[in-house]
């Protein structure tokens, strides 16, 4: 990619592969005809870093001391979008069924917190990590994901930002009619990755 051009991410999605079609079991246990797997996008170390910038300019103007992501969906974009603030880059992962801080990973009290995700569904885990935040006395700046497929459906105590608003129909399995048709079911996200 010429630097001199301007990064779309719909654009880079395309290019990457990132819109999948099957039949998926999302992380919200309800099933879908499609899945966003930003990871085909990120794992291109340009297109990241494009990425990161563009979150990053999302909240350009505010004080942000720390990036923090949740894993593992957030880890790369926590860590592009912190580089192009200039700041330093943490991740929560799951440990017992929560979200905790761990590998050394602190925040101080007062610290000024950006959280990024890839996408933003129903703002669970990206919640859970807002209240870690929180927890540790840190001051939530705002959330900016690449994609917000939340169709208005999610609120934060501060401001969502993202690059991308998109819907995927969902269904809930009783009522799938990819089920119905007896089509394999797959869980390709960050929680469970084998077909089931």
């Amino acid at each position: 990619m010429n630097k001199r051009q301007t990064w779309r991410l719909e654009e880079a999605m395309e290019r990457t592969g990132v819109l999948k079609e099957g039949h998926f079991s999302l992380s919200s246990g309800r099933h879908s005809a499609w899945y966003m797997q930003c990871a085909q996008l990120l794992q291109h170390p340009g297109e990241a870093e494009a990425a990161g910038t563009a979150l990053a300019e999302l909240f350009r103007g505010q004080k942000v001391d720390v990036v923090v992501g949740p894993a593992l969906g957030g880890v790369i974009i926590a860590h592009e979008t912190a580089r192009a603030l200039g700041v330093r880059c943490l991740f929560a992962e799951r440990k017992e069924g929560k979200m905790v801080l761990r590998r050394g990973f602190t925040l101080h009290p007062g610290e000024r917190v950006l959280l990024t995700e890839d996408v933003v569904t129903t703002g669970g885990s990206v919640g859970e990590v807002a209240d870690l935040v929180e927890a540790e006395g840190a001051v939530m700046v705002g959330i900016a994901s690449l994609v917000d497929r939340s169709g208005g459906r999610t609120s934060f105590r501060v401001p969502f930002r993202s690059l991308l608003q998109h819907t995927i129909e969902s269904f809930d399995p009783a009522d799938c009619p990819l089920c119905k048709q007896g089509l394999p079911v797959e869980q390709p996200g960050s929680r469970q990755t084998e077909k089931v």
